[in-house]
């Protein structure tokens, strides 16, 4: 495919390593040709970095998979998800998936990609529910709107919740930035 045509989402294949289009620019002055910029997210390591390609360069689209799976268990070293439709089970190493762990419940639905059978990572809700297992006591007087305490839910994630939240309350939180969304019905 063109580098002119490298749009946010898009996934492509540059130098043997496999990318994800963040941001893209185009740029053109005087009689040169124009110039492609992408900052992009390498999907093996992580990083993050820029590369300017002359404009009608070209690139192999990187076609990714997402398939359903339902996470079982880890076992301190790896993650173990299964397909729901085949039954099949794959493990990931819990060092990719430092972020995402603290999230993770037995029996969560999640999105897992791969390229070419090569597992990439995980993609989970916008929100899961977890249990509160550790909770301060709410002082007495500190009523002040938006009062915030130090809690400890079931994966072992530290967050600041509302006064009202106890032991054992179930509460909602965004797997964006690990904050509290609202209390569990």
């Amino acid at each position: 495919m063109s580098v002119n045509d490298l749009r946010p989402g898009t996934t492509f294949i540059y130098e043997g390593n496999l990318f994800v289009v963040i941001e893209q620019s185009f740029s053109k002055s005087g009689r040169q040709q124009g110039k492609v910029s992408v900052k992009a997210k390498n999907l093996r390591t992580g990083s993050r970095v820029e590369i300017t390609f002359t404009g009608g360069e070209k690139v192999e689209k990187a076609m990714i998979e997402r398939k359903d799976m339902q996470y079982l268990y880890n076992d301190g070293t790896d993650a173990y998800l299964m397909d729901t439709d085949t039954y099949e089970q794959i493990q990931i190493p819990m060092t990719r998936l430092e972020w995402e762990s603290k999230f993770l419940t037995d029996g969560l639905m999640i999105k897992m990609t791969e390229y070419d059978g090569e597992v990439l990572g995980i993609s989970l809700p916008d929100k899961v529910e977890l249990e509160v297992t550790e909770a301060e006591a709410a002082v007495k007087g500190d009523t002040t709107s938006g009062a915030l305490k130090k809690a400890v839910v079931e994966t072992g994630l530290d967050i600041m919740v509302p006064l009202f939240v106890n032991v054992g309350t179930r509460v909602i939180i965004s797997t964006t930035d690990g904050k509290y969304s609202g209390r569990a019905q």
